[in-house]
């Protein structure tokens, strides 16, 4: 007889195994999905609408294109430093705590942002916000793999990071407002209206996490003792295949610095579109600010559709590196596009949107790689050092196009140098063993 735990008896399904799984799955998805979204569509606003910001900021206080694209990359190295112990931290004292404190923390430097007034205190706010939301990306993924398998990782991860599409969906149509119509309201400029009610959002939000979310599946009393034991199964499982390697190990790991590479060249696409869209688009011809940030909205409405079908594909199919390795093609294509319509609005628009449909849909396919292979602590350490050193695009990527538009007069070459890195993480993605990934 079956033992009262066994979910293949559960009083109240009624249904066969699978049904059963399934409904626990979806319910653990409703439950964990619109709350970790919501967290990473504020996380990811706050880290970009400096890109906004530089339609007034840097006329306002006479910052040059290089000045802007170091500020804005500076992020990265603070992010950077912290990043692997932060992360480890999580592993440690649980998400809840540490997200909730990584979000009020950075909310509060965000909007203290609007107080700059040189370019060392841009810089400052910059690397302290690094430094604040350091450890948020890799402790989502690292908690997605405290709850589901593989086969179901893909996915969720990709609803995950649809906030970045949908972050560009909400923020640049709502940032190019605040810039139009805050625009000198109590004597403040669109741009530090801009920092301060896109901060508060964050420090709200992780109120939230401290009182919703749970840190592991047996702290869920949400779910019942059989959809725990169903859970805890497969992800047990799972943990069984992987290798728990020390600390040391993961940070001197060939395979580990190998999908650092292939995660830096993706993001050097990420940033160099996210930090440069609204400046490429006012190159033209689109001059009203609203205006821009109604057309930067269009890429990413296109880039939710676009992730959510090839990491359905993904799942389906179980396999990995081609559905990572063709999204970063057509990405490269796109941006080598954008710059041969630079001068035609709807042709580069139409560029720019191939460029971040492929850019975005990457990303979340790409961390199916990692969380495949380590777990335990090694995995803690291991998400961190690749999205750490990855990040470290976050900085090269617009101080680069920064400073390559302003010696070259032109977007060009800095695009180029992105396509480059998008066609290079493709074929890296390529050359990972399938039957280490494809699960």
């Amino acid at each position: 007889m079956a033992s009262p735990a066994d979910p293949l008896h559960h009083p109240g399904a009624g249904a066969p195994p699978s049904t059963f799984e399934e409904a626990t799955y979806r319910k653990v998805n409703w439950r964990l999905a619109p709350l970790l979204m919501l967290c990473y569509v504020v996380a990811y606003l706050d880290r970009v609408n400096v890109g906004f910001a530089k339609l007034q900021m840097t006329s306002d206080l006479g910052l040059s294109d290089a000045v802007y694209g170091f500020g804005a990359g500076i992020f990265f190295v603070g992010y950077f430093f912290f990043e692997i112990p932060s992360n480890v931290i999580l592993h440690k004292v649980g998400a809840r705590v540490w997200i909730a404190r990584i979000m009020v923390s950075w909310g509060v430097i965000s909007m203290l942002t609007m107080f700059v007034t040189t370019p060392t205190m841009f810089y400052v706010m910059r690397f302290l916000l690094g430094i604040a939301e350091a450890g948020f990306f890799p402790g989502i993924i690292l908690y997605l793999t405290y709850w589901y398998p593989s086969h179901r990782r893909g996915r969720m991860t990709t609803w995950f990071m649809t906030a970045i599409a949908l972050s560009g969906v909400i923020g640049g149509p709502v940032s190019g407002y605040i810039l139009k119509t805050f625009n000198g309201v109590n004597g403040w400029h669109g741009w530090q209206w801009l920092f301060l009610l896109e901060g508060l959002p964050s420090v709200l939000v992780g109120i939230l996490v401290f009182v919703a979310l749970d840190d592991r599946i047996s702290k869920a009393k949400w779910l019942t003792d059989e959809e725990k034991e169903l859970l805890q199964r497969h992800v047990s499982a799972e943990e069984a295949t992987k290798h728990d390697m020390p600390i040391r190990q993961v940070l001197t790991s060939g395979r580990v610095l190998m999908l650092s590479l292939t995660y830096f060249s993706f993001v050097m696409g990420l940033y160099g579109v996210s930090f440069w869209l609204p400046t490429i688009i006012k190159a033209t011809g689109v001059t009203d600010a609203f205006a821009i940030g109604l057309l930067s909205a269009i890429p990413f409405a296109a880039a939710v559709v676009a992730m959510v079908l090839v990491a359905r594909s993904a799942d389906r199919m179980r396999e990995r590196r081609w559905h990572i390795a063709l999204p970063a093609f057509a990405g490269a294509v796109g941006l080598v596009l954008s710059v041969v319509y630079t001068h035609n609005t709807v042709l580069a628009m139409a560029s720019l949107t191939l460029a971040t449909m492929g850019i975005l849909t990457t990303l979340p396919l790409f961390w199916s790689l990692p969380t495949a292979i380590l777990a335990g602590t090694g995995a803690a350490a291991g998400i961190a050092m690749i999205n750490s050193i990855g990040n470290l695009a976050g900085f090269l990527s617009p101080y680069a196009v920064g400073w390559l538009k302003q010696a070259t007069a032109a977007n060009d070459s800095g695009m180029y140098m992105l396509a480059a890195f998008l066609v290079l993480g493709g074929l890296l993605a390529i050359s990972v063993p399938a039957r280490m990934v494809n699960r």
